[in-house]
């Protein structure tokens, strides 16, 4: 039977990889999907090679050097025994196979089971200013910081909340940027009342708090509570304002590195037809999944950050687990990995991050509904120019109560993103204008493809006509 499979992991970060790491041991040789340069994903990024890096490991990549130079150890050894295939798009998926662009070239990819291992993305709020030149996401900055070697601006501010906002702050502080402060939209007081659910983790808990003292102690502004009013400047970002206990602060700066947090990357789930249920604990919609990662559809796993926020030492877990139920699903005996836990030992392992995952969500919280302050003339969704006064409008006047009615009338996610930078801030202010809640009005439906990708080899590439209608962009 498993000579007849035909398997495809979708990611090579810690989850991509330790799934491809588990099936290998079995003696089955998967396709592995990267849309990066090298493997790694977003947490363990490499740069490029022959790129005249001199930074360590160490440098980049801090207290997890350790791990991150053991994933890409296990992913180098691997590569005789996988077809890896990095800088390749998955941009579609329909039953069996997927689409994929390499070297400006549609490719199909057939599978008969499939891994997805997407990964996170960040979770953007808007607010005034966001989209001047000079304003980017968290892991934006991240990407330059790692891949490119530089810094976004000459005085850098980190706004928004999250353990990923003070890592990135870390980050850059620590390579030579000018970091003049972190703005956090948390209590501080939220934070610690935290702290018995996060001691779960203690050495991940003992990291953020030493990430914070080491900030401090180089001199970098630190602001709790606070509430984002604006971006300002013209040709680029000048200054950012927020309020805290009332009064109104303003900061010079040149760039603005923004992030909420991260949500899961789900379009390519959507697309396989998976079942999706809205999440309390990463408050957006996720695609159904057993303990083992199995989704409702049958031969279709799901595993790593693209399943559900839980941090790259869970990712490696479920990318290993996720490969043991594929393996089970073929009637294969689970391989003997040294030092890699068995499937039930996983899944405590999962369950006891889950509750330092509730600690993260209550320290830090999204703002209180976010869209009341948003004023009529701020862009929502920057790809087609809607604001926020034609989306209130739309609900006022047309009764809209569900987002992809929304979209339809507005083109609001129908960009160049297709909602991954504005859907979930359309959610939040559809929600204020109806009086719902944030799950009652839906999820932003996927259309392919889930990813910008250029159209004049689909013009004439024969591949293209075997698309079936239901998985073409509308």
């Amino acid at each position: 039977m498993s000579e007849r499979a035909e398997i495809v992991i979708v990611g090579a970060g810690p989850a991509g990889i330790r799934a491809a790491q588990t099936l290998v041991a079995a003696g089955l040789r998967p396709i592995v999907l990267d849309e990066n340069v090298r493997w790694g994903g977003q947490i363990y990024r490499q740069p490029p090679a022959g790129a005249g890096f001199t930074r360590t490991k160490q440098a980049l990549y801090g207290f997890e050097a350790a791990k991150a130079d053991a994933v890409h150890t296990t992913m180098a050894a691997l590569l005789p025994q996988v077809d890896y295939r990095p800088e390749t798009l998955v941009w579609a998926c329909d039953p069996k196979h997927l689409h994929t662009m390499h070297g400006g070239r549609e490719t199909p990819v057939a599978f008969s089971h499939l891994i997805i291992a997407s990964g996170a993305t960040d979770r953007v709020l808007p607010l005034p200013g966001w989209t001047l030149p000079g304003v980017y996401t968290l892991g934006g900055a991240q990407v330059a910081l790692k891949s490119q070697g530089c810094a976004i601006g000459e005085r850098v501010v980190f706004a928004g909340t999250g353990p990923l906002l003070y890592l990135v702050a870390y980050q850059y502080a620590k390579a030579g940027a000018n970091v003049v402060a972190v703005l956090d939209t948390s209590a501080f007081a939220a934070q610690a009342k935290a702290t018995p659910r996060l001691l779960n983790q203690p050495a991940t808990f003992a990291k953020g708090v030493y990430y914070v003292g080491w900030l401090r102690s180089r001199g970098v502004r630190i602001e709790h509570g606070v509430t984002l009013e604006g971006i300002e400047g013209t040709a680029g970002v000048r200054a950012i304002r927020w309020q805290r206990g009332g009064r109104e602060h303003s900061l010079e700066c040149s760039a603005v590195g923004l992030g909420f947090g991260l949500r899961p990357e789900t379009q390519l789930a959507d697309l396989a037809g998976c079942r999706f249920v809205f999440d309390d604990l990463n408050r957006c919609w996720l695609p159904e999944r057993d303990a083992a990662g199995r989704s409702s559809q049958a031969g279709i796993y799901l595993a790593g950050d693209g399943a559900g926020i839980a941090g790259a030492d869970a990712a490696e877990l479920a990318g290993r687990r996720a490969a043991l139920a594929l393996l089970e699903d073929l009637g294969i005996a689970a391989p003997v990995v040294p030092d890699a836990p068995d499937a039930p030992a996983i899944e405590r392992k999962l369950a006891s991050n889950r509750r330092f995952r509730e600690g993260i969500e209550q320290a830090f919280a999204l703002p209180e509904n976010p869209a009341a302050r948003w004023p009529d003339e701020m862009l929502v969704c920057r790809c087609e120019e809607v604001d926020a006064r034609t989306l209130r409008e739309c609900v006022r006047h047309d009764g809209v109560t569900e987002i992809n009615r929304l979209k339809a009338l507005t083109r609001v996610g129908m960009g160049r993103c297709q909602g991954r930078m504005c859907g979930e801030a359309a959610c939040h202010l559809l929600a204020e204008a109806s009086g719902q809640t944030f799950a009652q009005v839906g999820r932003l439906r996927a259309q392919a493809p889930i990813k910008p990708i250029p159209i004049a080899p689909m013009l004439f590439d024969e591949n293209v006509a075997a698309i079936p209608e239901e998985a073409r962009d509308e």
